[in-house]
């Protein structure tokens, strides 16, 4: 059984940006794990750490990330994956302070990929996937930044699928790309989803339900724009269209 492993920085991530594909495979006989990056809990947030949880709804009592961490074991058993978790802390834990500076360049004194760099390669190692899949870092998000400069780092031992990062690709029509110039040498793949993958994408998504007022405005609002994104699921890639097989389009598979 083939094995394909997606790093996804945050707790949606991988559903929102490739939750189609992942089911996609999963349902050709592939087996799928989900590795989340930024996972940990922090006991007794403040600041702006504190107000990422408050903003949704959330009182300072719970634990923010072990909801979040049930909500992605859900959502993986809609896409037929299953759920790893990084003991990594997200942004607003690592000196991150506002909300402008999750998009802005990363700190000097943030040091997390080079964690990331060896935490990747014992994920290498102990599942030998035959496939990745990883952000491109669309919207410039500091973690994104920090999952696609850690892969850069290591020697990825599978082609490599990079994502485009949902929901912000759709956010303006020129969102900023850190690395869009090195992503834009690479080649361009479509994956076309059917009914039931799209569904599902829609379903494992929906599933992050802590994010979905705040992200979307809503459920209806979320099912409406995961609507609108299409019916394929868009990489770039040096050299991922063979593994892919039959799920890319006749198009795709003329160019291979």
């Amino acid at each position: 059984m083939p094995t394909a492993l997606a790093l996804s920085p945050h707790l949606d991530d991988a559903a929102f940006s490739c939750g189609g594909t992942l089911a996609a495979l999963s349902d050709t006989g592939w087996r799928v794990v989900i590795a989340t990056m930024f996972t940990a809990s922090v006991p007794d947030p403040g600041g702006f750490a504190l107000a990422c949880q408050l903003d949704k709804g959330l009182g300072p009592e719970v634990d923010y990330m072990a909801l979040r961490r049930a909500e992605d074991a859900r959502a993986a058993a809609i896409l037929g994956a299953e759920a790893l978790w990084l003991p990594f802390p997200e942004a607003p834990h690592r000196g991150y302070h506002s909300a402008p500076a999750l998009f802005a360049p990363p700190l000097a004194a943030d040091r997390v990929e080079e964690a990331l760099a060896p935490a990747f390669r014992e994920l290498f190692d102990g599942l030998a996937p035959d496939l990745i899949l990883a952000p491109q870092a669309v919207g410039g998000h500091v973690d994104h930044v920090a999952a696609v400069r850690a892969l850069r780092r290591v020697d990825p031992p599978a082609p490599v699928l990079w994502w485009r990062d949902y929901p912000y690709v759709a956010r303006a029509a020129t969102p900023p790309e850190p690395f869009g110039e090195a992503f834009a040498a690479l080649d361009e793949i479509v994956v076309p989803l059917g009914p039931d993958a799209l569904t599902r994408r829609c379903r494992a998504s929906l599933a992050y339900a802590s994010q979905i007022g705040f992200q979307f405005g809503g459920a209806e609002s979320a099912a409406s724009a995961f609507a609108r994104s299409g019916a394929a699921e868009t990489f770039r890639s040096a050299s991922g269209r063979a593994v892919l097989g039959g799920l890319v389009t006749a198009r795709e598979a003329q160019r291979a």
